[in-house]
């Protein structure tokens, strides 16, 4: 009788063995719908500063919703700040000079040159005058004048033409304003304090940090007062949409499955809720194989990764949350 028992109780375990792996598979695909597990995906931003300095702020705590080109965090930025008034004063400087090569001598300023343009022609006048009266008193009388003298005054007499010539090109020059080659070679150096300026100014555009797109802070992982390299994120931020599950499908499983097929996401909190969401993306390549040579019986061991790109979900999903997906294979192309 006892025996009689035992062998019940195992038929028993047995039939609900089968059962149960049984309504297990019929489940996978009952209705032609495709039941998978898998976990909620964010994409992430790990986001640093493009220069280097100390922070002196960072705006955004963990769990922050953030919006785009939002400023998170800010640099020390005094140094640069002093070097944008210097870049300014030396600027307007070159602007002054480039200004004066434009607009030639003043008026006064050719008046002077004028002025002194006569006063050597008149000095001119005045050693031609005692040359030639050096010279006639030499021919009447040799003793009151001598050839030294003579030679004395035909030397300030080419002092003084040599001075009148040098006053005539200057005068000239003067009317005539500065080279083009010179306004040119000022204009490049007003053209190069400006170029500095603007990277010193984008450099302190560079010091604040800012968020790409919409997101949510993930992690803080610097503080004010921490100096900031362009290879050391700040904060770690989660793009909130797109949100997308990653999922494996099973070789058998695997034609049954085409990319923008739509799917319901499921969550143990609110499980009749479901969120819309359809395949993305199906891997070419297999994952967890065993070995690579493949048996027939080593094939239903494959799987190859799906993507559930999800709808609008309200927030609800989280990063790395489980879900249950389902696809009804009836609607396949």
């Amino acid at each position: 009788m006892q025996k009689t028992v035992v062998a019940v109780v195992v038929a028993l375990i047995v039939i609900a063995a089968a059962w149960w792996f049984w309504a297990r598979q019929n489940d996978a695909t009952a209705g032609d719908t495709l039941v998978l597990q898998g976990n909620v995906n964010i994409r992430q931003i790990a986001l640093a500063f493009n220069g280097t300095g100390r922070i002196t702020e960072l705006r955004a705590e963990e769990g922050h919703v953030v919006e785009a080109n939002e400023v998170i965090g800010v640099l020390d930025t005094q140094a640069l700040a002093l070097q944008v008034a210097q870049a300014k004063a030396q600027i307007e400087v070159q602007r002054q000079i480039v200004l004066k090569l434009r607009n030639g001598a003043r008026p006064e300023e050719i008046d002077q040159v004028r002025s002194q343009l006569a006063s050597a022609q008149a000095q001119a006048r005045s050693a031609q005058s005692d040359l030639t009266r050096r010279q006639q008193l030499f021919g009447v009388s040799a003793s009151s004048v001598s050839v030294l003298d003579i030679e004395n005054a035909e030397l300030a007499v080419e002092v003084a033409n040599q001075k009148v010539n040098e006053i005539q090109a200057a005068l000239a020059l003067t009317k005539a304003g500065s080279r083009s080659e010179e306004i040119a070679g000022a204009e490049a150096q007003l053209a190069s304090a400006q170029a500095q300026l603007a990277l010193l100014e984008h450099q302190i555009d560079e010091a604040q940090l800012r968020s790409p797109q919409k997101a949510v802070v993930r992690s803080r992982l610097l503080e004010p007062g921490d100096m900031a390299t362009p290879q050391q994120p700040v904060v770690t931020l989660a793009l909130t949409d797109p949100k997308w599950i990653r999922l494996f499908v099973s070789e058998r499983d695997l034609g049954r499955v085409r990319v923008n097929m739509p799917a319901s996401i499921f969550t143990d909190s609110q499980p009749d809720q479901p969120i819309a969401g359809s395949v993305s993306f199906i891997s070419s390549v297999a994952e967890f194989t065993p070995k690579t040579v493949q048996t027939e019986e080593l094939r239903t061991s494959l799987v190859y990764e799906v993507r559930v790109l999800v709808g609008n979900d309200d927030g609800n999903l989280r990063l790395g949350q489980p879900v249950t997906v389902r696809i009804p294979l009836e609607t396949a192309p």
